[in-house]
């Protein structure tokens, strides 16, 4: 079975869709990283290079840890390395590390936007293209999944420089699918809503903040790290076959609209 191929009704199934493959997993310590790692390996996966600048460990051997920081160029080529090394091949890529770290435009320094760009764009960038080389250099067929947001165009104050990182991210998804078409290499993102993790913490757990978020979002919860894994193999598997380029937005209908009673809303929150 390869991710670039259709599917075939008498091949593996959804207990059994990455059977074989191995994949590669930036920002894999905890959260939404961890739950794709914690997915991948239920449904078959032959082995995973675990990438986080964040000592850690998984109980399954087949989930290799990888200690790297992807804003350095040389942490994707040497994760590619250790893939093919260890396990022969490179299938998947999951370029999802990134940060999010709020601030007002009036009052964000150079340094605070160098670093949102060079982890959530340039280590984005560098993941698709060390992959792309390695799955060309075999012949040709993989997938690459990164991580955007619906901040990409559903833009938050105070939050320029992971609003424009993630958009970049979007574009820089479709340049890749439009040149790697050729090769077989399929190439597509996730933009999430609000995820229960770590990184959004202040917003879920806030007794204050999270009923109102909440009214925003039709389906009325906030994300599992699990939804979002879910829609990271949906797109690595032959079950999205002729899809590349796109960005699947997993945000419970957060975007697409204004929900509700709006005096009701403000009334909640005074």
């Amino acid at each position: 079975m390869h991710t670039s191929q259709g599917s075939n009704p008498n091949g593996p199934r959804s207990w059994d869709r990455f059977a074989g493959l191995t994949a590669i997993v930036t920002g894999a310590a905890q959260g939404m990283g961890r739950a794709i790692c914690d997915r991948l390996l239920e449904e078959g996966a032959a082995g995973i290079i675990a990438l986080d600048r964040t000592p850690h460990a998984h109980p399954d051997e087949r989930c290799v840890p990888f200690i790297a920081d992807v804003a350095d160029p040389r942490s994707a080529t040497l994760a590619v390395a250790a893939c093919i090394e260890r396990f022969d091949r490179l299938d998947l890529m999951v370029a999802h590390a990134g940060i999010a770290d709020p601030r007002p435009l009036l009052e964000t320094t150079d340094e605070h936007w160098r670093r949102h760009m060079s982890i959530n764009v340039d280590g984005v960038f560098y993941c698709v293209r060390e992959a792309a080389r390695a799955m060309v250099g075999r012949g040709g067929g993989g997938a690459i999944v990164c991580t955007a947001s619906i901040n990409a165009w559903h833009v938050e104050e105070t939050m320029a420089a992971y609003n424009v990182s993630k958009a970049a991210v979007h574009a820089i998804t479709r340049s890749a699918a439009i040149d790697l078409g050729r090769h077989g290499i399929r190439v597509n993102a996730i933009a999430p809503g609000v995820v229960d993790t770590p990184l959004a913490a202040l917003v879920v757990h806030n007794p204050q903040l999270a009923p109102l978020y909440l009214r925003t979002i039709p389906l009325g919860r906030f994300a599992a790290p699990r939804d979002i894994a879910d829609a990271v193999l949906f797109l690595a598997s032959s079950e999205s076959s002729y899809i590349t380029g796109h960005m699947l937005v997993i945000d419970g209908g957060q975007t697409l609209g204004i929900p509700g009673d709006l005096e009701t809303a403000a009334e909640g929150s005074s």
